[in-house]
């Protein structure tokens, strides 16, 4: 099967390699909110319903928010017929997932991994804060992912300020992903979107020509822009994107096939890995 990721919307995509489906932060929901009737709402559907998916092997989260976190989501895919898939989290929502009878989970810290089914789950660090209430602010980790299959490198930013963070990630991996080995990450899904006003977001969200940077920190062979375009949660026009990804990516030398943005549902395949041999 050739390697596949289908932008769903926000921050959750589906990628479909190593003989794994594994989604990311998954939100079908029309609200990213506590509450069902108040709170960000939906601007376009998602690009798939969850009865639509095939059957997921892993869910991966970065973090608690409610944009990236929803509860009614989990819920239906624990419930998936066949089976729930692997929930990985970081550090602390191991028991929120466990209120919910969800108890095929694992949790890790930074730089940790699991493996499942030939593929590394790696927990990699991020620039971020959580919390889903007044009190709790902080009191679980965020992170971001590198999943090393043997014929796919895939990265998973979550939500993320710019630091340094890439880069390490990008040396921690280098026995793995040296020349010889395929290279680097196959595909990257950057987040590029709820980025203004600065003086409050550069702390939490990179803007464009930061997500472009983060491509490049991690070595990624091409690049997906994703959380935009489904949810209103700052400043900027939910397309920003479209009109100014372009000068981001020409300041910095990077072509549009290495990094790109897609319409909601749409499935980008890529080749997998030739090492040499």
């Amino acid at each position: 099967m050739t390697p596949a990721s289908t932008w769903i919307g926000h921050a959750t995509t589906l990628v479909q390699a190593s003989g794994l489906n594994v989604l990311t932060d998954p939100i079908f929901s029309r609200r990213a909110s506590p509450l069902r009737f108040v709170g960000p709402a939906r601007v376009r559907p998602a690009g798939l319903r969850i009865e639509e998916l095939p059957h997921i092997d892993v869910v991966v989260i970065s973090h608690n928010h409610y944009d990236h976190l929803d509860r009614d989501s989990i819920l239906a895919l624990s419930r998936q017929p066949g089976g729930s898939p692997l929930f990985l989290t970081a550090l602390g929502l191991k028991a929120w997932l466990r209120e919910l009878k969800i108890t095929n989970a694992v949790e890790l810290d930074w730089w940790q991994h699991h493996s499942h089914n030939g593929a590394d789950f790696h927990c990699t660090p991020a620039q971020h804060w959580s919390g889903r209430g007044v009190h709790d602010r902080n009191q679980t980790l965020w992170c971001a992912w590198a999943v090393l299959g043997a014929d796919f490198h895939w990265f998973f930013s979550g939500d993320t300020g710019y630091t340094q963070d890439f880069a390490d990630t990008r040396r921690h991996l280098a026995s793995r992903q040296s020349e010889e080995l395929g290279g680097g990450f196959d595909i990257a899904l950057i987040a590029v979107g709820a980025c203004l006003p600065r003086w409050f977001m550069s702390t939490q969200h990179v803007d464009l020509n930061e997500a472009v940077q983060v491509h490049l920190d991690l070595g990624a062979k091409r690049s997906l822009g994703v959380h935009w375009g489904t949810f209103s949660l700052s400043d900027e026009p939910l397309d920003q994107p479209l009109h100014e990804l372009d000068a981001a990516r020409i300041a910095k030398g990077v072509s549009e096939d290495q990094f790109f943005i897609m319409p909601i549902g749409a499935t980008r395949r890529i080749e997998p890995r030739s090492p040499r041999v």
